[in-house]
C-alpha cells in the first residue's frame, strides 16, 4: 500500500515537472524550430515562444515627443536597420549579435538577462549581446531605463543594469543616488545625462525598432535576422545562433 502510494506520487511529480517544463520552456520538447518570414522588414523571420510581459503603452518613452518624433525615429532606424539594432561595429560572420529588448519590472526579463549575461561572458561564446531599453510598465520603468543609459555614458551600464535587475526597489532619485555611489558613478552627472537629448534619442530608437519589428512586450530578442518574442532558454538561443551562422546572417545586413 505504502509502496504503491509512493509510486503514484512519483508519477504525479514527474508529470507535474514535465508540464512545468513545457509551460515555461516550450522549446525544450521541440525537435524543430518553425520560422515565419516577415514582410517588413524584408529578410527577417519570426520565432514565437516563451513568456513576456506587455505594458499599457508600448511607446511611453516616445509619446511625449509628439507624432513628428515618432515618425522621425522610425524613419531614422529604417535607414540602417542593422546599425540601429546592433551598432555600427558589426561583429564578424562567426559571431552573432543578439539585440535584447528588456525592461526592469518584467519578471521574465530578469531570467532572460541572467541567461544572456552568462552566454555573453563565456570565452567560447559566438554571441554578442546589445542591450535595448524598452520601458513598458510605467513612469518608474522609464526612469530606470534613463538611469541605466546615463550610467552608460560613464562606462557603467552593465553594473548599473545588473543591480537594477536584481533590485526590488522602485527607481526613486534617492535609490538611484545610493546605487550610483555604491558602484562609483557620479550621480550629479548621471542626473543631468538622464535628461539629455542623447538618452532620449536612444530610447526613441529602441521604441521605434520595437514598432518596426512588431515587438509588443518584453523580453524580446533579435538574433541575427530571427525575431523572438518572449523568454526562451539557452538551448534555443544557441540553436538559433548556430543556424544564423550557417545561413550567413551578415548577408541581411549587407542588403537591408
Amino acid at each position: 500500500m505504502i509502496e504503491g502510494r509512493r509510486n503514484t506520487l512519483a508519477v504525479l511529480a514527474t508529470v507535474a515537472a514535465a508540464y512545468a517544463g513545457f509551460r515555461y520552456f516550450p522549446d525544450l520538447g521541440s525537435t524543430e524550430l518553425n520560422f515565419e518570414d516577415v514582410q517588413d522588414p524584408r529578410g527577417f523571420r519570426r520565432l514565437s515562444a516563451g513568456e513576456s510581459s506587455s505594458g499599457f503603452d508600448l511607446f511611453i518613452g516616445m509619446n511625449a515627443m509628439g507624432p513628428d518624433s515618432l515618425a522621425g525615429a522610425e524613419a531614422r532606424v529604417r535607414t540602417d536597420i542593422c546599425g540601429a539594432l546592433y551598432g555600427d561595429d558589426l561583429p564578424e560572420t562567426q559571431v552573432v549579435p543578439v539585440a535584447f529588448f528588456t525592461e526592469y519590472y518584467c519578471p521574465y526579463c530578469r531570467v532572460q538577462t541572467r541567461t544572456l549575461a552568462v552566454l555573453d561572458a563565456r570565452r567560447d561564446s559566438n554571441l554578442r549581446v546589445i542591450w535595448h531599453e524598452l520601458p513598458l510598465l510605467g513612469e518608474s520603468s522609464e526612469v530606470a531605463a534613463k538611469a541605466a543609459l546615463a550610467a552608460k555614458r560613464q562606462g557603467a551600464y552593465v553594473a548599473f543594469h545588473e543591480r537594477l535587475m536584481r533590485s526590488s526597489f522602485v527607481a526613486t532619485p534617492e535609490y538611484l543616488q545610493a546605487l550610483a555611489q555604491d558602484i562609483g558613478v557620479d550621480y550629479d552627472r548621471l542626473a543631468l545625462d538622464m535628461q539629455s537629448g542623447s538618452v532620449a534619442r536612444e530610447l526613441e530608437n529602441s521604441a521605434a525598432l520595437a514598432r518596426v519589428f512588431g515587438i509588443f512586450g518584453t523580453p524580446a530578442l533579435i538574433i541575427g535576422r530571427t525575431i523572438i518574442q518572449g523568454q526562451v532558454d539557452e538551448k534555443t538561443i544557441l540553436r538559433v545562433a548556430e543556424m544564423e551562422i550557417e545561413e550567413d546572417w551578415t548577408s541581411q545586413c549587407q542588403t537591408a
